[in-house]
Formats: C-alpha cells, sequence, structure tokens
C-alpha cells in the first residue's frame, strides 16, 4: 500500500496523468484506467536477461527502418479517445518490458502518447493473473498491432495479433520453435537464444 502524503497518492482514488507527473515515489507504479498498480520490487534476473534479449534483437532489425524500439521504465499514455490527449484527461499509463512505436508522431520527450505498433510482456513473479488480463484489454482497446506475452517459466511465448479490433491468439510458441512478428515477418528469432538455459 502506498502512503499518502502530499506528493503521494492514495490508492483508492481515480487519478490522471497530470497526477502521475507530480508523485516523488520510491518505486515505479502504473496508471490503469486511474487506478494505481504498484510495480513489484526489481524483477528477477530471468525476466531481465530475456527482456534484454528481445530488445537487442529487435534493436538490430530496426537500425534500417524508422520504426523505434523501447524497454522499460517507459511511459506509454493510452487515450480513451482520440480526443482526449490532454494530462488531465489520460488515466492509464503502463511502462510495457518492450514496445515499438513505427508512428513517430506518438513520440514525445515523456515518451509516447497512443498505442505502440507492438508490445511484449515479460512475466514475473508480481504479474497478477487480473492484471495481465486488464493488460490485455487496454491493448486491444487501444489498438496495439501485436501483443506478446513471454513467460520465463515454461519458456513460451504467446503471440496476439490484432485482427478486426479483436486480438486473434496464434499457436504458442515454445523453446525449440523460431517466431516472427506479424508486423514483422522477416525478423526471424531463435527461442533457443531467448530461453538459452543457464542456473539462474
Amino acid at each position: 500500500m502506498l502512503n499518502p502524503t502530499l506528493d503521494q497518492p492514495v490508492a483508492d482514488k481515480i487519478y490522471t496523468y497530470a497526477d502521475y507527473l507530480t508523485w516523488q515515489l520510491d518505486s515505479y507504479v502504473e496508471l490503469l484506467r486511474g487506478k494505481i498498480l504498484a510495480m513489484s520490487p526489481a524483477p528477477l534476473r530471468i525476466h531481465q536477461k530475456i527482456a534484454g534479449k528481445l530488445y537487442l534483437k529487435i534493436g538490430t532489425y530496426l537500425e534500417s527502418k524508422t520504426c523505434e524500439v523501447y524497454i522499460a521504465p517507459f511511459d506509454v499514455r493510452f487515450p480513451r479517445r482520440k480526443d482526449e490527449t490532454s494530462d488531465e484527461q489520460i488515466t492509464t499509463v503502463l511502462q510495457p518490458d518492450i514496445c515499438v512505436i513505427c508512428d513517430l508522431s506518438k513520440l514525445d520527450a515523456r515518451g509516447c502518447l497512443g498505442a505502440p505498433d507492438w508490445v511484449i510482456e515479460v512475466l514475473s513473479a508480481g504479474n497478477s493473473a487480473r492484471e495481465m488480463r486488464q493488460k490485455y484489454q487496454i491493448y486491444e482497446e487501444s489498438g496495439v498491432r501485436e501483443y506478446w506475452i513471454v513467460n520465463p517459466e515454461n519458456e513460451s511465448i504467446l503471440q496476439y495479433v490484432l485482427e478486426n479490433e479483436s486480438f486473434v491468439g496464434k499457436a504458442p510458441m515454445i523453446k525449440g520453435d523460431k517466431v516472427s512478428p506479424h508486423i514483422f515477418p522477416e525478423l526471424v528469432i531463435d527461442l533457443d537464444y531467448i530461453f538459452e538455459s543457464e542456473k539462474l
């Protein structure tokens, strides 16, 4: 539970991005439909290693492209409607583990305003099923073109592609497979490399 002060939020209120910008907290938080979503302490090393490998692989591929890739912490603001883009109107601010933005007009000094094209979340012990379902809904409603959920524990990736404004799940990919994002079919990611075994 967050302790409220003049600079800190009260957990049972509805907040906006304008409020979020005033907070002085010791740890990162996200806003999900105006509610505070406290992020867990630093994730395990395996989480960081997998996210780092994916980020490097995607970043290398995008070097000759106009799209840009970012790794958390990186604020993505999700307006409820296209005409509700002011700090006082935005009530959802998430920090995906990895996101790719191809419409560079969405980028500003504070992060991204609007849906990224591709979002990757790497599960950790702090992720609740409810939280993941809520984020899935936000990403789908906002028009994220592709969403991956990476599970380090069972070495798998769930891939969702936006079709007719709804996510469609593809066959789960596991260690030993090679997977390509729907939006970049020429990018091939070897899951043996991503889930390389070692004692963690």
